[in-house]
Order: C-alpha cells, then sequence, then structure tokens
C-alpha cells in the first residue's frame, strides 16, 4: 500500500486518539493499550507519518503563562476580489506572529484570523501598525472573546 492511497484503520485511529492526548507516549505504552506489538506500532506511526496523516508533533502552551491572554477574531473582507490581491493579503498576513490561526471562509467576510495579544494596548498597536497596513482590505470586524469554553486539537 502506498502512502498516498493509505487510509487509517480502527487500530491507527486508536493510536491517533492517544498521540493526540500525549505525543510524548512512547511506542511501548500505545502498543500495550491498543494491544498490538511494538514493532508494528512503530511502523503503523510512521507510515502515519510519511503519508501526511500525522503532520507534526507540536506543545500546547497556556497562552495566558505566556502574556498572550487576550483573543481576537478578526473578520476581513477585501475591497477588491480578485487572485492577485487574495494572494499577497495573504502571504503577508502570513508573516503576522500575531496571528496564530487565519482562515479562508464564505459570507460577509473573506478571511478570519484569530490573534493573541498580551492586552488591548498591544492589539491597537498591531491592528493599527501592521494588520491595516496590508493592502486590499476593505472591511473588518474584531470580536474579543471573553472567555474560552472550549478549545481542542483532538479531531478523532
Amino acid at each position: 500500500m502506498t502512502t498516498e492511497n493509505y487510509h487509517p484503520d480502527e487500530k491507527d485511529l486508536s493510536i491517533l486518539r492517544l498521540l493526540q492526548k500525549n505525543a510524548k507516549m512512547s511506542v511501548r505504552d500505545i502498543s500495550a493499550r491498543i494491544n498490538l506489538s511494538p514493532t508494528p506500532t512503530h511502523e503503523r506511526i510512521k507510515r502515519m507519518e510519511k503519508s501526511g496523516i500525522i503532520k507534526e508533533y507540536t506543545t500546547i502552551v497556556d497562552r495566558k503563562k505566556v502574556n498572550k491572554g487576550m483573543m481576537v477574531i478578526c473578520m476581513i473582507a477585501l475591497h477588491v476580489h480578485n487572485k492577485k490581491t487574495a494572494g499577497q493579503f495573504i502571504e503577508e498576513v502570513g508573516k503576522l506572529k500575531e496571528v496564530v490561526e487565519f482562515y479562508n471562509i464564505s459570507g460577509d467576510f473573506d478571511f478570519m484570523l484569530k490573534i493573541l495579544s498580551p492586552n488591548m494596548d498591544e492589539f491597537h498597536e498591531f491592528f493599527v501598525n501592521k494588520l491595516s497596513e496590508i493592502d486590499g482590505i476593505g472591511q473588518t470586524k474584531s470580536i474579543f472573546v471573553m472567555n474560552s469554553i472550549k478549545e481542542s486539537t483532538q479531531i478523532i
């Protein structure tokens, strides 16, 4: 089976569930929990990495403990809708470290950004001096998150 056509089976999904909860879990621990020996468990993980099912391993940081307590959802509509304007906008926003998630959406707005900032003053500085300086923006709407009810990286 080639990695491009690889589809995870139930054992793979079990592995993925465990790794989503704890990416540092050892192959030995995973294999014990899914009732499969370590070598085939390791081979399954490597195959899922190679096929792109597992994109990367990361650390989830408590944003409040690293002075990024303010979360803003910013909706943006471009004033001109063409490939060049959208491409330039996407490239420029992709460079902004304050933007931690960035989506192309449908509806009244074209893009949705999740922005983290230490406080309102820093967000204002970012908005005025960085974001609003990007060519192509027609309309923006900022939504200030008061409380996170659920945040998850688990999709399986």
